[in-house]
This record gives C-alpha cells, structure tokens and sequence, in this order.
C-alpha cells in the first residue's frame, strides 16, 4: 500500500509534495537549499524524493515542457468494443511516442498522448498505430490553452498543508524564482529564429533532463558531466528555458491517483464557436480546474471543443465540482459531458527526443547499470 494514500504522511513529507511542485532551485546544491527550507538535512530530503519515486508518489523530479514547444504533441482517441479494450490498449502501450493511455467512460474509450521531435514524426506515429490496432484514431490537437496548472496542490487531512503552512510562507518571501540565478545568454526577447538556433543548443540537455533529473546532491554537475558541459552552463541553460516558458515548472512531479485523488474527469463542453475564448479563460481561472484547453470538433465524430480537467478523492466531488462551474457561469444548458478515468494504462513523462543510450544516475552510490524513472504527467 502507499503511504501517501494512508494519510500517514508526516509534515516534511507533505511539503516536500506540496511546495516543491514548482521553483525548484537552480543553484549547485538544491537539495541543501530545500533542506535549509524546509528545516530537515539534505541527505534526508534526497532520501524522501527516492522513496517517493521508487514507490509510485511521484514519476520524478523535473521539468514540464511547454506543449509544442521542443516537439510536437496531440490527445489522440479510439472507439473499441469491450472485448477488445485491454488488447487494444497494450498495443498502444508498444509505441514509445505513447507517453499516456487511459481509459475513459465513453464511446470513445481509449486516450492516449503522443509525442515526437516534430509534426511528421507524430503523424508517422499516429498512422502506425491505426495501422497495428486496426481502427481509427480520433486526432485533437492543442489550439488553445487557458490554463495548464501542472501543479497539483492536495488536501491533506482537510488542510492543504503546502498552502497555508509556515514553510510555504517562508518559501514565498525568500526562495528565488527558477528563471534569476545566472545570467541568460539572450541579450533580448528572441526572434523565434534565435530562439530555434538557440533550442538546438540545448538539444542535448533537452534529451538528458527530459526523463528526470538525477537525485544527487549535484544534480546539473551530474547532467553536465554526461553530456559535456559546465555545470554553470547547464544552470545557465535552465534558466533561459525557464524564462522563455519551454519549460512550464521545475519541481516534483506528483502522481494524484497515488496520493488519494483517485477520481479525474476531462470534462468536454460543445461551447458556441464566438464564445469559446470567454469561456475558456473564465474556467480557466477557477481554482478547481488543474487543465483547461481549446481543441476541434471533427465533424460527424466529435462535437465538443473545450476541455477542462477536474480531480477528486471521488466521483460525486469532481461531479459536483463541475455542476456548481456550470452554474456559476450558465453554462448548465450548454452540452457537455464528464469522461471519468477508469484504467491507467501507461503514464510516463514525455519524451520527445529518443533516450541516449546509457543510465541517468539516480542516487548518489548509485552504480552505473541504475535505471531511471520516466513516468510521470504529460500534455499534449
């Protein structure tokens, strides 16, 4: 059993999870400024975040790419008959640019995000597993976003210990940001010239940090020396993906179902085409909503083209949470639906460039053969 779903958690835990999601500190030793934080050691918070790894609460420590922004990516679904759901499902699961796979209560009962290094390699990926499961896939891309809070902020016990707690107080007034250690290497807003020249340099960081950082106590020291770079220069680079928003958070990476929120509905709403932009920025702004998007109907088979996703320790809440959106906007009348999580089938970080060869190093004694965790939240 997980701890985190017990309630047994104890203070230093929480905030570890709670406060932690974002800001994570770019400076040599990150675990020892947490640690000065927090009020604990910095071999005790590193021993922390590897249980939590190893034991499911969160995929990893790292970054959350902006969607489209090193790569390409698309919510894709499928329509399958009962009897076929899991076969079809672990067929998907085959495909490394699946970084997600769900099922949901609806006709269409398999979702999954895909990912690539560009447009033609996703749709390559897409063709390829219409080609393997035998049915069509329904495409979904991204048109707009309202709100993608990857954070995900829990109740512990009725507090929110990482909201209301003295550490979070602390953390505001004296943590620096992400984005003001170093200085940047741009001089200037890019152009999105520069800044594509610019992301190409970073192409193998990008490849290195995209499955997690290493929990040692020199994390960038450690992804610097496997790809040949200063630690400076890795901070530096952090940095300016940070500023830029390639890089939406830097923090922990929570798994909810694992900590007790085992209800998620991706609630689908056929909002009049003039209104959707009011609409998506006004649920976009309620604290309920963690996810809130603008993707296209496809005629005949999709009619709905805002997206908002809602946790819950349970059904009823998450029901409930969304009837009183739809009140508070008048938005009851509107066609929508709630389609519930029932399975996870695959969840993991997204990679959109293939892995190097050889092991991320995860702990500080470590041996060189140590496998690294690659699960965690995606968006496409």
């Amino acid at each position: 059993m997980n701890i985190a779903a017990t309630g047994l958690l104890d203070s230093l835990q929480q905030v570890l999870l709670n406060d932690w999601q974002t800001g994570f500190p770019l400076v040599s030793q990150p675990f020892a400024t947490i640690a000065q934080l927090v009020g604990s050691t910095p071999p005790q918070v590193l021993q922390e975040l590897k249980q939590f790894q190893e034991n499911g609460t969160i995929s990893r420590v790292g970054p959350v790419f902006r969607p489209n922004c090193i790569g390409a990516s698309l919510l894709a679904a499928v329509a399958v008959p009962e009897t076929k759901l899991e076969s079809v499902a672990m067929q998907i699961n085959q495909f490394g640019e699946v970084n997600h796979n769900y099922e949901r209560e609806h006709r269409f009962n398999i979702w999954f995000v895909v990912t690539a290094s560009n447009q033609q390699a996703l749709e390559a990926a897409l063709v390829r597993i219409e080609s393997t499961i035998g049915y069509p896939v329904l495409r979904l891309p991204l048109l707009k976003d309202y709100h993608i809070d990857l954070s995900f902020k829990m109740d512990f016990d009725g507090k929110c210990k990482g909201a209301t707690g003295s550490v979070d107080k602390l953390c505001d007034a004296d943590r620096p940001s992400s984005a003001q250690y170093l200085p940047s290497q741009l001089q200037d807003t890019p152009t999105a010239e520069q800044w594509q020249t610019l992301l190409a340099t970073y192409e193998p960081l990008i490849v290195q940090i995209q499955g997690g950082l290493p929990l040692v106590s020199q994390p960038y020291k450690s992804i610097g020396e496997r790809i040949g770079w200063s630690e400076n220069q890795v901070l530096q680079a952090l940095g300016d993906l940070c500023r830029q928003s390639v890089i939406k958070r830097l923090g922990v990476v929570v798994r909810h179902h694992e900590l007790g929120y085992r209800a998620n509905s991706m609630t689908v709403w056929d909002i009049p085409d003039e209104r959707v932009h009011e609409v998506g920025k006004l649920l976009g702004d309620e604290p309920e909503v963690t996810l809130c998007y603008q993707r296209p109907r496809v005629e005949g088979r999709w009619p709905f083209n805002l997206f908002c996703m809602v946790h819950g320790k349970n059904h009823d809440t998450v029901r409930h949470q969304v009837e009183q959106l739809a009140a508070k906007h008048s938005l009851s009348h509107i066609h929508h639906e709630l389609l519930f999580s029932k399975r996870r089938f695959k969840q993991r970080g997204a990679q959109y460039r293939a892995p190097v060869p050889g092991p991320m190093i995860h702990s500080d004694t470590a041996s060189s053969d140590a496998a690294t965790s690659e699960a965690g939240h995606g968006l496409a």
